[in-house]
């Protein structure tokens, strides 16, 4: 005869407890305990509370290895959901086990929890067939489809509500959500400019869009976005840093003369000069050309595929020298530089920006965050027990980011002006040419030729966060796995990276992205990678659009006439006719609003209220990456003070822990 005490945590969050009944079964490594109805006086299972209940058996039960959770009817109450936190269970002798659960439970069902530190099953067939039953009901749940033709495969559901409370928003961060949403609508309805198929009568109309929700960044934009320097600025530090490269030799479909860009370079230096030098950056938006467009309120809409090569000065600045708004050169495409007529040179750099934000939200953003983020969680839920190191480690990563992704399907994929079939050509055509090197930062500096750029913040934090991540994820990895021998025997992980790389990456070896894992190095990588892009990638693209893009200029979503084939033909009115109008302008900027702030419920990068881990040593590697992070974040704040534009995008303090936006 003894007597378990049985303690259940329910999480601390709005509707997060139960009227259901609960009960519990302990499994031994000796015996099984009957099903033990939970109940104290009172109303159990209230959100935040931890109960405590006592359990008698005939017998002891041995280690306890297994925890099942019956959720049952009670009484009258209608059926509920009920999110319960962890487990914990102390022996008559005082033995102290720890089941992380961290997750709803759903309906009328029974579940059952692992003890958290991990172990080998080969010697129980009791864990393996509870491991076995684990997955086969994930695979059940988490099925693939194809959503288009070239794209990652995505979750097996077509809205919102087939999702499960798991994946789903919580109350919190969906009411934040759709309040931010209906705030703004109001206002854009109330100042008529959502019904309003006019062009903007002129530029200084266009802050009055969202005169209330400007920003000391949205205001500088304002006051210098025609500026060449904040044009180049851009390139390092604005929402899309990934596509500027050196350029050591110029393509021969961009045949810029020494004579177009000798006032730009100064005197003593020559265009062959600077190129030899590595001071000649270029940045092609050739993935552009033949995507359709679609059309806006019954009008054609046009996208370039434009060229511009790029200058760094002597005073660290990087600033545009020439702009050809086609891929291929002749009379009918004219090179565009700073000395044409005022309003010339500003429809060429908004050409550029225009062709920036149609790449930078189909391929950078979309594509390679959103949906090889979505790819990598299924496989994980797919293919990694509750128990396993890996989903310990990966799980906080994936949080709401089924949810997101679901709506950027459904609605945003429907808006701008490259329109549903253009954008998803134009994804499948970054997703052709998609490296492995490309997603790890390091390798995608080096490739570029921007190691020594000055000023270029974006590259400066987001080597510090790498090696962050790369430090806590080897030494989980080196923790669990002692051997390479270790990494390669582990079929779960196998299963788990061949599907990423079959439905995420659809099998295309010339990528480089690896089918297999066979090194402990290999999968610290791969890890650092993925962690890495659904969180700091994540974050540098999406948290500063309002703030660059709420001056409408600066990031045109689409363009009303097609690209220019002769000089001397664009005036301040011509410019006003191409740019987009005023309702086009007002739910570009409404949608920019909603999406690049976090509402509520938000969990930055290395914040881990789920205690998954149960183990000291990966919770001292847990506590060192958020002092690191600190540290990165307090010498960011620091450089900040001294910019005129701040660059926070890449503050850890900022970097949500998910795609979850």
């Amino acid at each position: 005869m003894g007597v378990y005490k049985v303690r259940v945590a329910t999480g601390n969050f709005l509707f997060a407890g139960t009227f259901s009944s609960i009960s519990v079964t302990l499994v031994g490594t000796h015996e099984e305990s009957d099903k033990k109805p939970l109940d104290n006086f009172g109303k159990d299972f209230n959100p935040g509370a931890v109960e405590e209940f006592n359990l008698c058996c005939r017998r002891w039960l041995g280690d306890i290895i297994l925890v099942r959770l019956h959720k049952e009817p009670y009484s009258f109450y209608p059926t509920d959901n009920w999110y319960c936190s962890y487990v914990e269970v102390v022996s008559p002798h005082g033995q102290h086990y720890r089941f992380p659960c961290y997750q709803w439970i759903e309906g009328y069902r029974t579940l059952e929890l692992r003890e958290g530190k991990v172990c080998d099953d080969a010697d129980c067939p009791l864990l393996l067939q509870q491991r076995l039953r684990e997955l086969k009901h994930r695979r059940e749940c988490y099925g693939w489809k194809e959503y288009a033709p070239g794209l990652p495969r995505c979750l097996n559901v077509s809205n919102i509500i087939e999702l499960d409370c798991n994946t789903m928003y919580s109350f919190t961060k969906n009411a934040n959500f759709l309040l931010r949403g209906a705030d703004a609508q109001v206002e854009l309805r109330l100042k008529g400019f959502l019904g309003c198929t006019n062009s903007w009568a002129k530029l200084d109309d266009i802050g009055k869009v969202f005169c209330f929700k400007k920003t000391p960044i949205t205001e500088y934009v304002q006051a210098h976005w025609r500026e060449d320097t904040f044009f180049g600025y851009q390139f390092l530090n604005g929402i899309h840093p990934m596509v500027i490269r050196r350029c050591t030799e110029l393509p021969c479909n961009f045949p810029v003369t020494p004579e177009m860009v000798a006032g730009c370079l100064g005197k003593g230096t020559t265009l062959q000069d600077e190129l030899e030098k590595g001071n000649i950056f270029i940045a092609d938006y050739k993935i552009l050309e033949d995507i359709p467009a679609t059309k806006i309120n019954g009008y054609q809409q046009y996208i370039a595929a434009p060229l511009c090569l790029l200058y760094l000065q002597p005073s660290g600045e990087i600033i545009p020298v020439a702009i050809q708004l086609t891929q291929c050169p002749g009379p009918d495409s004219p090179i565009f530089v700073p000395s044409d007529s005022e309003w010339e040179w500003t429809l060429a750099k908004t050409w550029v920006r225009n062709a920036d934000f149609l790449f930078h939200e189909a391929v950078n953003h979309l594509l390679l965050t959103h949906l090889i983020n979505e790819a990598f969680m299924l496989a994980t839920l797919r293919h990694l027990p509750l128990c396993h190191p890996l989903f310990k480690l990966l799980m906080p990563h994936t949080r709401y980011t089924l949810h997101i992704n679901i709506l950027a399907r459904s609605v945003l994929l429907r808006r701008g002006g490259s329109g549903t079939d253009g954008t998803t050509e134009l994804m499948a055509k970054g997703m052709a040419c998609l490296t492995y090197a490309s997603l790890c930062l390091p390798e995608d500096i080096q490739e570029r030729g921007v190691e020594s750029i000055p000023n270029y913040y974006y590259r400066d934090d987001g080597l510090k966060i790498w090696s962050a991540i790369e430090r806590f994820v080897s030494g989980i990895v080196k923790h669990y796995y002692h051997s390479d021998a270790h990494v390669q025997a582990d079929c779960e992980l196998q299963a788990w990276a061949d599907e990423i790389f079959c439905e995420g990456f659809l099998g295309n070896l010339a990528s480089g992205f690896p089918s297999s894992l066979q090194s402990i190095p290999e999968l610290v990588k791969y890890l650092t990678m993925w962690i890495y892009c659904c969180s700091a990638r994540h974050a540098a693209l999406n948290n500063g659009q309002y703030d660059l893009g709420a001056w409408m200029p600066n990031l045109p979503s689409s363009m009303r006439n097609p690209p220019p084939m002769a000089k001397g033909t664009t005036s301040l009115e011509s410019y006003l006719d191409t740019i987009p109008e005023v309702n086009t302008t007002s739910v570009a900027l409404f949608t920019l609003w909603v999406i690049c702030c976090e509402p509520g419920d938000s969990r930055p990068l290395g914040t881990y209220p789920d205690e998954h881990f149960t183990e000291e040593e990966p919770k001292r590697l847990i506590k060192a990456f958020q002092e690191r992070l600190a540290q990165i974040s307090q010498e960011i704040q620091e450089r900040n003070k001294s910019l005129p534009i701040p660059y926070c995008y890449l503050d850890p303090h900022q970097i949500e822990n998910s795609t979850s936006i």
